[in-house]
């Protein structure tokens, strides 16, 4: 990277207050900022770094007033967190380089690649497979039959991604995850045994997903296993055969959603949870950390926090009442 400020201002829409031409080539956090790089400023508790930083450029709210004389020229934005997210990832795009690299990979002659695919080493395509424009499939990913990726993805190294599984555009699938392997389907047998259940259905993506290192998303005994649109998945998480995921939905690392569970829409779920299977949890939901839910949520726009997850302000009258007897006692 190598930006000038006034650069920075057009990609950003911003206005600049210092030099124009002072130019950046890293970014820094605002406490380690030094020459050359760029720093942001959008929460009000860093505001004692503003004046001490050796950051090149500083990326500010527009409505922000110094109280103090600044070293750092000013790109004057309306969010800088949001100006910052936007340009990491014009960055981004500008390293990427796209290639078709065959060499040390098998992709099988009737799979379909779009135009300024990017396929790294060893990588393994099957029969029938489609992927869309410039997508980045990185070293050691494996990629079954009849699969259906759409454009701009980025899949990072070692993803296993199961036969029929479908993804759609700009969704990224971090480092070693697993989609559409089978689900943990077993019938107790008379003689105490368990019987395997075949799993043919499938995984749904949906578009904008971001879905963490050595997570699962199994597939579905039959039909499929759904995450809606611009979904977010954390790392070590544990998506079980059909579930189905609402769109922008939130999920931390280490939860756990057993199988056939329905989550809304515009959730967010907290580390360690663990859901149920065959529930269901209504939009707007927020779960707190090492939440168990064990039934239906039915109100919309609830905090659930506890084992098992009842609503906030219930909880906290509980553990008044809990405190207080072992105060007396």
């Amino acid at each position: 990277m190598k930006l000038t400020a006034k650069e920075l201002a057009d990609v950003l829409g911003g206005t600049v207050e210092g030099d124009n031409d002072v130019t950046v080539t890293t970014f820094a956090k605002i406490e380690h900022g030094k020459s050359g790089a760029l720093s942001f400023y959008a929460n009000p508790k860093y505001e004692q770094y503003v004046y001490t930083s050796k950051s090149s450029v500083l990326l500010v709210n527009r409505d922000f007033q110094p109280k103090q004389p600044l070293e750092p020229t000013l790109v004057r934005v309306d969010d800088a967190y949001s100006a910052l997210a936007q340009l990491l990832q014009y960055v981004a795009d500008q390293r990427k380089a796209y290639r078709r690299h065959r060499g040390r990979c098998r992709i099988k002659c009737s799979a379909r690649l779009g135009s300024k695919v990017w396929v790294g080493d060893y990588v393994t395509i099957g029969h029938k497979t489609v992927i869309g424009e410039k997508t980045r499939i990185c070293d050691n990913v494996s990629i079954g039959d009849n699969v259906r990726i759409g454009e701009k993805c980025i899949i990072y190294p070692g993803v296993r991604i199961f036969p029929n599984s479908v993804i759609g555009d700009r969704t990224i699938l971090h480092s070693g995850c697993v989609i559409g392997d089978d689900g943990f389907g077993n019938a107790p047998q008379s003689d105490g045994t368990w019987k395997k259940i075949e799993h043919i259905g499938n995984v749904v993506i949906g578009n904008d997903v971001e879905i963490g290192s050595n997570t699962t998303v199994d597939k579905a005994p039959m039909e499929s296993t759904i995450i809606g649109n611009g979904v977010r998945i954390d790392n070590l998480c544990q998506i079980a055969h059909n579930v189905q995921i609402g769109d922008n939905t939130v999920i931390a690392a280490l939860t756990g959603i057993a199988g056939s569970a329905v989550i809304g829409r515009n959730c967010v779920i907290a580390g360690q949870v663990g859901i149920v299977g065959h529930i269901k949890v209504a939009d707007n939901t927020t779960i707190g950390a090492q939440a168990g839910v064990i039934g239906n949520v039915r109100k919309s726009g609830e905090v659930l926090i506890g084992m098992p997850a009842i609503p906030r302000m219930t909880y906290m009258r509980a553990y008044a009442k809990f405190k207080e007897s072992g105060e007396k006692e």
